[in-house]
């Protein structure tokens, strides 16, 4: 389980289930991850189609190795129970993730988790295969996002959703991401860190939510930037043209990835026999030790996960290849 909670989500793409011809484009784009969706892009007379829509998408969709997952609507509703039936009998072998949206205490997602379970002894699929994404949209969801995290073994991400929090706490704005007016810092700040804390704790990823002003490509950077800058693993994205801009901005330099995998060649030969077994050492003019390691491990991963590949090669020092010859 703890290998799924690593998949690369620089990029989270939003497709309404309701809509085969935006489903069969999907497949297409670069998103590290695209979710099916049957919560708010889907009205409530077709929700019940959508759910067919998607279930033939995920069966017969060349979906390129990306993450797939379907966003259910949330247990206040009738809809619940049927969406994740009808999607995990009927294409469960081709899904990676549910996403639960408005999730407001533990209790939802083990309700979620059960299911999946029940489904999974029913119909042979391998117990604990679907993952869960968790959605935090409301001010007690936020208070109980600690709980929440730690609920599942299925749980891999924890997600901001802006728009209904927002609403929940009476925020003055109806422009979904951007900073309310007439307030001097970071309206977000506290919220993402509260997911973020609570999602390392865990060992998930945290993801940010949408950026609504779809053509405002700047705007859309700008608040990925703050969110990429906290160590959020990536952020949705509403069209086709956001996916290159967060799957950049959610991706390590390549200056810092190359950095970051000579710190840790460094510090294996370091810490190794033939160098010395030594607790820190010199790479250039920078000390590296056990804590520049850790470091590196976190910007290293993200580019492995990304695919990069590294431009520069760890050379032993001089004075090391003399002392081991």
């Amino acid at each position: 389980m703890s290998s799924n909670r690593l998949r690369p989500r620089r990029s989270c793409l939003a497709v309404p289930g309701s809509n085969p011809r935006f489903l069969e484009k999907a497949q297409g784009l670069p998103a590290d991850q695209v979710f099916l969706d049957l919560e708010d892009a889907c009205a409530p007379l077709v929700k019940e189609s959508a759910r067919h829509h998607i279930v033939d998408a995920l069966n017969n969709g060349d979906w390129g190795g990306k993450t797939r997952v379907v966003r259910v609507n949330d247990w206040t509703t009738h809809w619940t129970y049927r969406d994740v039936i009808t999607v995990v009998e009927g294409a469960g072998q081709n899904l990676d993730c549910i996403m639960l949206p408005k999730v407001q205490d533990a209790q939802q997602v083990i309700a979620l988790d059960l299911l999946l379970t029940q489904i999974e002894k029913t119909v042979g699929l391998e117990v604990g295969k679907i993952g869960i994404e968790a959605q935090i949209e409301n001010a007690k969801g936020l208070i109980n996002v600690d709980a929440i995290a730690a609920a599942s073994p299925r749980l891999e991400t924890i997600i901001f959703g802006p728009a209904d929090f927002m609403a929940s706490i009476n925020m003055k704005s109806l422009v979904v991401g951007e900073q309310p007016p007439g307030y001097g810092a970071d309206a977000y700040h506290y919220i993402l860190m509260r997911i973020l804390m609570a999602a390392r704790a865990n060992d998930l990823q945290a993801i940010d939510g949408p950026y609504l002003q779809i053509r405002n490509q700047e705007g859309y950077r700008e608040v990925a930037r703050r969110s990429a800058a906290l160590g959020f693993d990536g952020k949705w994205v509403l069209h086709p043209d956001q996916v290159g801009a967060a799957n950049e901005i959610y991706s390590p330099a390549q200056e810092d990835y190359d950095h970051a995998e000579l710190i840790l060649d460094a510090y294996d030969w370091c810490t190794s026999e033939a160098g010395g077994a030594k607790g820190s050492a010199m790479l250039g003019d920078e000390m590296i030790d056990e804590a520049s390691r850790k470091m590196a491990l976190v910007i290293a991963g993200k580019g492995r996960a990304a695919g990069m590949e590294r431009t520069t090669k760890f050379e032993q020092p001089v004075s090391d290849k003399t002392a081991g010859a």
